[in-house]
């Protein structure tokens, strides 16, 4: 083919490989792999042209990244945690904030929803739990059903229950991300419908108070659970140079990945719900609000702050891999 149109086939994923990390020692050996392909066609047809000398450039730095990075056997127990978590969060960043927007709509119309209609409430949350939640605010007491339950029974009810749902969000992906979206929007109209119901009682304040103490880690979860789900449908929907089979593996495990990390943080949240949760309501400024803030700031380092400052790290050390090396200095 003509060089031109070679260029114009390609460019995009080159440009891809230069700016984008790879997620994983894979990536970047089937991304050598593909360059040294293309190297040698242009070799074949272009050996003057500039095109040529680029290529050779780039599957050079590639070659040298593959061969100067520590066996993967060698890396310490929390490389997961410190350095690939992070950085699939900043790749994926986009998409993330794609989940958290749609999140934030489908709350709104959840609340507002209920705002406008006093029989959504019982149709989203059902007649039972409304009416016990009335009884128990009428006793003074509106967060009692955290605590009429064993806290064990309670704690793997709940983690059972909550993996399952974060799975199924992800696994629906498959859906073309539709699947996703749909469970995304019925869980966050949930979660508006249910904190304008408690402000409608007047008692909002107690119910953020008790129910955000584990709900700051459980909904940021469901949120990045969410995320995940759209990856993997994006990678089928839209597999850019790829071809789409090799764009859903892709997706598929990265995806994965990301749920690999949320799962612990979604057990933690049960644990709280379990057995911290039902002490909130008597201690809610000593325990409530601590435990709320220690969340929230743990979600939005971890998930925010950190994958920014990684990314950031591994771009300037120039690693393709997007993994800073252990064995360099810090800049």
């Amino acid at each position: 083919m003509r060089e031109a149109v070679f260029i114009r086939r390609n460019q995009e994923r080159w440009r891809c490989y230069e700016q984008e990390p790879a997620a994983s020692p894979e990536e970047l050996a089937e991304r050598f792999v593909a360059l040294t392909d293309d190297l040698a066609y242009a070799r074949t047809f272009y050996p003057t042209a500039p095109i040529t000398q680029r290529l050779n450039a780039l599957a050079a730095g590639f070659h040298q990244q593959l061969y100067k990075r520590p066996a993967a056997a060698r890396r310490p127990l929390g490389y997961f945690w410190l350095t690939e978590l992070p950085l699939l969060v900043a790749h994926y960043r986009r998409t993330l904030l794609v989940a958290l927007g749609l999140f934030l709509l489908f709350t709104g119309l959840g609340a507002l929803s209920a705002a406008e209609d006093a029989t959504f409430v019982r149709l989203v949350l059902g007649d039972g739990y409304v009416n016990q939640t009335l009884e128990n605010i009428r006793q003074r007491r509106p967060m009692d059903i955290y605590g009429s339950s064993p806290e064990t029974l309670m704690f793997l009810g709940i983690a059972f229950n909550n993996v399952r749902v974060t799975l199924i969000i992800f696994a629906a992906g498959l859906l073309a991300g539709g699947g996703t979206v749909y469970l995304l929007f019925r869980n966050a109209v949930m979660v508006g419908s249910f904190q304008y119901f408690f402000h409608e009682q007047g008692q909002l304040l107690p119910s953020v108070l008790s129910i955000w103490l584990h709900g700051t880690i459980e909904i940021s979860c469901l949120v990045l659970a969410s995320g995940a789900g759209l990856v993997l449908g994006n990678s089928l929907l839209f597999p850019g140079a790829y071809p789409r089979g090799e764009s859903f593996r892709r997706g598929a495990r990265d995806g994965m990945r990301l749920m690999a990390g949320l799962i612990p943080l979604v057990v933690l949240a049960a644990f709280l719900e379990g057995f911290v949760t039902r002490h909130a309501p008597a201690h809610p400024w000593t325990v409530g609000a601590p435990v709320i803030a220690l969340s929230a700031l743990f979600i939005v380092g971890y998930f925010v702050l950190y994958p920014w400052y990684v990314h950031r790290r591994a771009t300037r050390l120039g690693l393709g891999l997007g993994l800073a090396d252990p064995d360099a200095e810090a800049p």
